[in-house]
């Protein structure tokens, strides 16, 4: 539906009802892809949590908990504890620094964050629209009853 305004009340009902159909098709994608990038951002939070909690740990501590699965953990001893790997996307691992990797962390978390406020202003637009086309729709319908009604 992008490009010009359409005048809604120029529209008949089935032209209507499949505009509606794709507006909800629409969201249903947008809302989708909107709980898929704040799984990202949680994901992201989460890294910077560990990577802040390992910058903060004492002197000398090597001691770590590594995660087989969610939740079973082993021991574990780091051989360095000043570089950690840091997945930069499609399995691609980097050697960083704890402050480098914090800061990686923190510019994905923001950028997700800024993601996520536009399609949440995007997925508001397009509720609006449907909500609009609604209610336009169910006026054309109730003056098709009423003249069919009136004419019988």
């Amino acid at each position: 539906m992008s490009g010009s305004p359409v005048n809604l009340e120029s529209l008949d009902p089935q032209q209507l009802a499949q505009i509606k159909k794709q507006l909800d098709e629409e969201l249903e994608h947008l809302t989708s892809s909107f709980a898929q990038l704040h799984g990202a951002q949680n994901k992201f939070k989460e890294c910077l949590r560990c990577v802040q909690s390992r910058s903060k740990a004492p002197e000398g501590s090597t001691n770590v908990l590594v995660p087989l699965t969610n939740s079973l953990y082993v021991r574990g001893e780091l051989s360095d504890t000043e570089r950690v790997l840091v997945d930069v996307g499609t399995g691609f691992l980097v050697e960083k620094k704890l402050k480098s990797a914090e800061k990686f962390y923190e510019g994905k978390v923001q950028e997700l964050s800024d993601n996520l406020k536009s399609l949440e202003a995007i997925v508001q637009r397009k509720q609006m629209n449907a909500r609009s086309i609604e209610e336009v729709l169910r006026q054309k319908i109730m003056a098709a009853q009423a003249s069919s009604q009136a004419s019988s």
